[in-house]
């Protein structure tokens, strides 16, 4: 009697579990689907300033892991660096600049200034590649938010000449050192420093590059923006401007941190898509923000 009770209870715990575990193969039903919570962490784009195959410091975007300022900092830095361990996050068109086996042996962050102390590796920059290395540093790191400058330091000395010259640095690096700079100088009395972004096409990629034109001109700098735009710089590298010799600047406004744009109705004409129209815009916008020190650039229409 007692093994026969006992053999019942062992096949109802049996038959049980069986069915306990036939109702985890059976799919959820739509209310309890609406109730499960998926959570999804997408990495942070930001701009970062590479050589492109032409050897020219060229805008594009990566992904970047870190929240805060100091961490986004560490890894723009890295992925800078040749043979660095983020490699992979690098478009193929383009190449880090800072000699391999550099270090960040510190990094502090004081108001709007990244202080970066690196190894003596950081000098072993090829000669020629030294102005290149700061451009891209700078015009990194100075796309976080309310970064406007880097000071260098080499083994907690300032960095206060560039690697491989006797060219003098000023302490604070900021935009205003420039970028793929040209000159058209007919004297060092009021000069004027321009920065465009031309846009740039590669392989079905467009990207942009700024190019830094250093000359006399008594112009307004919007309206020296907006002619170079009109034509193209006197660099050789395959830059592309949609602008028209037709295109007309008709008003603008600058107010604190904002420029207002008014153009004739030819600012698009001949363009074959809105995807260019959108390039014409952003090439302005970036050469707006970057020579007048400008947050938003508004196009009245």
């Amino acid at each position: 009697m007692i093994k026969n009770c006992a053999k019942r209870k062992l096949i109802i715990t049996t038959f049980a579990l069986l069915i306990f575990l036939i109702t985890l193969t059976f799919p959820k039903t739509e209310e309890e689907i609406k109730n499960v919570t998926i959570t999804y962490t997408k990495a942070a784009s930001s701009p970062i300033y590479l050589l492109n195959k032409e050897e020219f410091v060229a805008r594009t975007n990566i992904s970047l892991q870190g929240e805060k300022n100091i961490d986004k900092a560490k890894e723009l830095i890295e992925i800078l660096t040749i043979d660095n361990a983020k490699s992979a996050y690098i478009p193929n068109l383009f190449e880090p600049v800072i000699p391999k086996g550099t270090k960040v042996l510190s990094i502090d962050i004081q108001d709007t200034t990244l202080k970066i102390n690196f190894n003596k590796n950081f000098l072993n920059i090829p000669k020629g590649y030294e102005e290149k290395m700061l451009e891209c540093l700078v015009y990194s790191l100075t796309e976080l938010d309310n970064i406007d400058g880097i000071i260098i330091y080499v083994e907690g000395k300032l960095l206060e000449n560039l690697p491989n010259t006797s060219q003098k640095l000023p302490p604070l690096l900021t935009r205003d050192i420039g970028v793929n700079k040209v000159y058209d100088l007919t004297n060092l009395k009021n000069v004027t420093k321009t920065t465009t972004y031309y846009i740039a096409k590669e392989e079905d990629t467009s990207y942009y590059i700024p190019v830094t034109l250093l000359d006399n001109n008594e112009k307004d700098k919007v309206e020296i923006i907006i002619e170079r735009l009109k034509s193209l710089p006197n660099v050789k590298t395959n830059l592309i401007s949609y602008l028209t010799a037709n295109t007309e600047l008709t008003n603008y406004e600058i107010l604190e941190s904002e420029i207002k744009l008014s153009f004739s109705p030819l600012l698009y004409e001949g363009l074959a898509s809105e995807d260019i129209e959108e390039e014409v815009k952003y090439s302005i916008s970036l050469s707006m923000q970057d020579t007048l020190n400008v947050e938003n650039v508004t196009f009245i229409e």
